[in-house]
């Protein structure tokens, strides 16, 4: 079933850095949940369902750290050329969320994404959103930080899709984590290495609890879940609350005192769902996505990949 949101990615492999971009099509509610302790964020106030704002008009997803939030005025100026935004008595002001991933630690830390390169990927929008791996937003993403950098594996962005009847759910990850992720058995995919070049909590699941080796604020995993289903303001601040489930299922050790993760959910309004056949359907999306983010990914900055781990 065709997506009517758009999506455009910035990617920069020399300095292992890029954005990503979802427009939103008119009307779109959305809110969020932040489970992470360390979130990186920008306009996520007014997702909340307390407050006035229903709609959002793109949502920013980015390397760079807090660096990366600027880029989020390019997003704002395209859509104001649109004539798209929040109507006021003085012109049209868009509403753009943004949250950021720590990939300082993988390239050039001086490059991050700008206004001009989330301008670009705003242009180059289309409903194909089949591209995944190292590519905008997840471009720098790395997971298994539990064992410090080093020892990590390469992340990316990933994307699952889940049609039922006349209502779809797509999910798209930024995977950038602590912890090890694991497919639904439990079977690590990707994670921590030890110096011959294998999974650590492997052969002793007690190894992660040993302290952990990262930086405060150095790790985050950011998903977004656009559907067509209607949903209230508060439903879908229910939804993204609920997703955390797939995150949890994928990730271990999930959502720490050193990760960032935040949860959007974005609703276009045309069908009329029961809420928890939505929320289940998102928590899956989420669980594939993330799996679905290190299995695409390519080695960048000299991390392994869960396709190297493969080949052994």
């Amino acid at each position: 079933m065709e997506s009517t949101f758009k999506i455009g990615h910035y990617t920069d492999k020399e300095n292992i850095t890029g954005c990503t971009v979802i427009l939103c099509p008119p009307d779109t509610t959305a809110s969020c949940y932040i489970s992470g302790s360390a979130p990186g964020s920008r306009e996520i106030a007014l997702l909340d369902p307390a407050r006035k704002i229903n709609a959002i008009h793109a949502l920013l997803l980015t390397g760079g750290s807090a660096f990366g939030l600027n880029a989020a005025a390019g997003v704002v100026q395209y859509l104001e050329e649109k004539g798209i935004g929040y109507e006021t008595h003085f012109g049209v002001v868009p509403i753009v969320p943004a949250a950021v991933i720590y990939d300082l630690n993988i390239g050039n830390a001086a490059i991050r994404p700008t206004a001009e390169n989330a301008y670009q990927a705003c242009q180059e929008a289309t409903n194909d959103l089949s591209q995944q791996g190292s590519i905008g937003a997840g471009t720098g993403a790395t997971v298994g930080k539990w064992s410090g950098v080093p020892n990590a594996m390469k992340g990316g962005l990933g994307v699952a899709s889940i049609n039922l009847q006349d209502i779809f759910v797509h999910a798209i990850s930024i995977v950038n984590s602590v912890g090890d992720v694991v497919d639904e058995t439990g079977t690590i995919i990707a994670g921590a290495l030890d110096n011959n070049g294998r999974l650590i909590a492997e052969g002793d699941l007690t190894r992660r609890w040993n302290q952990p080796e990262v930086g405060f604020s150095e790790n985050t995993v950011l998903s977004a879940i656009l559907t067509n289903a209607k949903l209230s303001k508060l439903e879908a601040n229910t939804l993204s609350r609920r997703a955390q489930n797939g995150l949890a299922r994928a990730i271990i050790p999930a959502s720490t005192s050193y990760d960032g993760d935040v949860i959007f959910t974005l609703a276009s309004g045309q069908i009329r769902k029961e809420p928890d056949i939505v929320y289940e359907l998102a928590t899956e999306a989420v669980r594939r996505s993330i799996i679905s983010g290190v299995k695409n990914t390519e080695s960048l900055g000299n991390f392994p990949t869960a396709k190297s781990l493969r080949k052994k």
